[in-house]
């Protein structure tokens, strides 16, 4: 039997706003699901607004990204500060904030391309070592590419918005340069970096980890093999896309987690009602872009939006 408890935040000292945003996702364990919908740099809102029209409520959850291609591309880098304009406005309006980032391999320069760089497969071992490395090339890029993404991060501290921050993720496939390496001199060894490089280093207080693996399939592994400790994660999540939503991808979570909170990060087919009365303990869910009706149907969008244990956007003033 899962039993929900209350933790504090990983980060001694996160911010009020953080802790409260901790709170409200473990208050929601067993009880509500939150709504959610991802946005891209170039569309800013879009998504979320066209959820919004689809079903008279707005998610709860805004996703966004910070990008990684050419000016003008959906995923343009060009649109970073536009991105924390939006973040801000979308906080004040009630959203709860979540943001990831496809990042450049740390042996190339933006702009690159997806397919070309961010899901070419995994990084080389030679430049993997070298990643975790100080004093080379490899690192010294990546630190200064961290360093570009923390200076927006910390203008979201500085107007006090708490972001459910999910780096690195679906790191048990290996599509992603980060991906396909378990073990401490794998993937976990690269979020812990990354976790000492925002929070020690740039006192990103502001910031909740959330570790976000792939629902374990064919070509994805266990959870347990890439998770990084529970020093270092606030709440775990799961992608589910191609409408697999299996139990054991919601128990095994659960049970990794042990008591902190488990959510649904992106999801394409979005789950049913009934789903979601089996799989009881995800805190949100969120739909990723244009699958919100590329991939579903308007009636079943508006049936899940409406469900009693669905719970959207508060203004709170």
């Amino acid at each position: 039997m899962f039993e929900p408890r209350h933790r504090e935040p990983v980060n001694p000292a996160a911010t009020a706003e953080a802790r409260d945003l901790l709170a409200r996702i473990q208050a929601t364990a067993g009880t509500h699901v939150l709504s959610g919908q991802h946005n891209t740099p170039r569309e800013r809102s879009a998504y979320s607004d066209q959820a919004a029209e689809l079903t008279g409520h707005y998610p709860a959850v805004w996703g966004q990204d910070f990008g990684f291609a050419a000016d003008g591309d959906m995923d343009g880098v060009s649109f970073r500060q536009a991105v924390i304009d939006e973040a801000i406005e979308q906080h004040r309006a009630g959203s709860i904030v979540t943001l990831m980032w496809h990042a450049v391999r740390p042996t190339e320069n933006e702009p690159v391309t997806f397919d070309g760089s961010i899901c070419a497969g995994p990084l080389p071992q030679a430049d993997w070592d070298d990643l975790l490395t100080e004093g080379t090339a490899t690192h010294a890029r990546w630190v200064a590419q961290v360093d570009t993404i923390a200076a927006f991060l910390i203008q979201l501290r500085e107007a006090r918005v708490p972001v459910l921050w999910r780096p690195y993720h679906e790191m048990n496939g290996s599509w992603f340069w980060w991906g396909g390496r378990d073990g401490d001199a794998g993937y976990t060894a690269l979020y812990r970096q990354l976790h000492e490089r925002l929070v020690t280093g740039h006192r990103l207080d502001n910031l909740l980890w959330v570790w976000n693996a792939n629902a374990p399939r064919a070509d994805a592994a266990a959870y347990a093999g890439f998770y990084p400790g529970h020093d270092v994660v606030d709440v775990l999540a799961a992608d589910v896309y191609a409408n697999d939503y299996r139990q054991s991808h919601h128990d095994e979570l659960v049970a990794l987690a042990d008591g902190r909170p488990v959510a649904l990060g992106e999801v394409g087919v979005l789950p049913t009602p009934q789903t979601l009365e089996q799989q009881r303990q995800w805190a949100w869910f969120m739909t990723w872009t244009d699958l919100l009706t590329r991939e579903n149907d308007p009636a079943h969008v508006r049936r899940l939006f409406d469900s009693h244990r669905v719970r959207h956007r508060i203004f709170l003033g």
